[in-house]
């Protein structure tokens, strides 16, 4: 039976966060952080952001000793990509994300020998040994920019199928081949429309932003479909004053702290994501303090991984 631990104080909040203050700037660390994670973190880091925009701030590193990624282990690998001299650290090494599980190097090898002509483009939500086999990788902030760009008629995409989606509604020219063919992120799947509109009755002046991981229903129903990043703009220029956010926890906790005129409803309770939930303030303490839980990656993974996000980045 695993006993729960108790939630940290306010007094033990604070405490943890001046430790790790203290030794970022002692270890001379960069703490890059996702929208996904509690607002505790997001408050101590040197940056927060999206997979796009913390891929483009992994890149602009230049003096770090030491890049510690608050996020789940991708995100933390395209840090090292980008950065191949500087030691990255994730706090705990079971931050995996299920989504980048569901594709691997034998699902994209197997697809170009059935659509020999087609480029491959994976979600960043995948492996740097997955991202070796791609052509380039994209995000939910550039996926539909990055397929229009390579002005081909077909592409293989993965793994998320409702991003495809998104991607395809906007391009209906380009035949995408999904590898899987049903992947999927667990958290934003979580959603449906019958809890969505429950919440609409009781909020009826309220809108709908939604990331393109969730399913097509809700993005149809949406006002607005966009990478965190853009909802979080979005969120900020709209007139309305009560928003209901499709997609993880973390966002709606950032939005309400950023802009309290306005009221956020979580479209779903149980969407919170496990995974990026085990990096806490206390084991981000123990990674700089004992500089543990290094990310490496075989060198030739690294070549041509990097070589797929650096063409991500000159297209987006």
């Amino acid at each position: 039976m695993t006993v729960k631990k108790p939630k940290l104080t306010l007094e033990e909040i604070k405490a943890l966060s001046d430790e790790i203050l203290a030794l970022k700037e002692e270890k001379n660390a960069v703490l890059l952080a996702h929208y996904y994670q509690i607002m505790p973190i997001q408050g101590i880091a040197d940056r927060v952001g999206d997979s796009l925009g913390l891929a483009k701030a992994a890149k602009e590193i230049k003096k770090a000793d030491l890049i510690v990624f608050a996020g789940v282990y991708f995100m933390a690998e395209t840090a090292k990509l980008l950065n191949p001299e500087t030691k990255v650290l994730i706090p705990n090494v079971k931050a995996s994300c299920p989504l980048a599980d569901q594709c691997n190097p034998e699902l994209i090898d197997s697809a170009r020998e059935k659509y020999p002509d087609a480029p491959v483009v994976v979600y960043v939500n995948t492996t740097a040994e997955t991202k070796a086999h791609a052509d380039l990788t994209c995000t939910s902030s550039n996926a539909a920019k990055i397929v229009e760009r390579l002005d081909v008629p077909e592409v293989i995409f993965g793994p998320d199928r409702n991003l495809g989606f998104y991607v395809q509604k906007q391009l209906p020219e380009v035949k995408l081949h999904f590898v899987p063919p049903n992947g999927h992120c667990y958290v934003h799947k979580r959603f449906d429309l019958e809890t969505i509109l429950a919440i609409k009755k009781e909020h009826p002046g309220a809108i709908l932003i939604a990331h393109p991981e969730c399913n097509p229903d809700i993005q149809e129903h949406a006002d607005f479909v966009g990478s965190t990043a853009k909802m979080l703009r979005f969120a900020e220029e709209a007139t309305e004053k009560e928003i209901i956010v499709a997609t993880e926890k973390g966002l709606v906790d950032r939005l309400s702290e950023l802009y309290s005129d306005k009221q956020f409803y979580l479209a779903k309770n149980t969407a919170i994501c496990r995974n990026m939930k085990r990096i806490t303030l206390e084991n981000l303490r123990d990674a700089l303090l004992y500089e543990q839980y290094e990310v490496t990656i075989p060198e030739a993974v690294q070549i041509n991984a990097k070589k797929a996000i650096l063409r991500m980045l000159e297209l987006s």
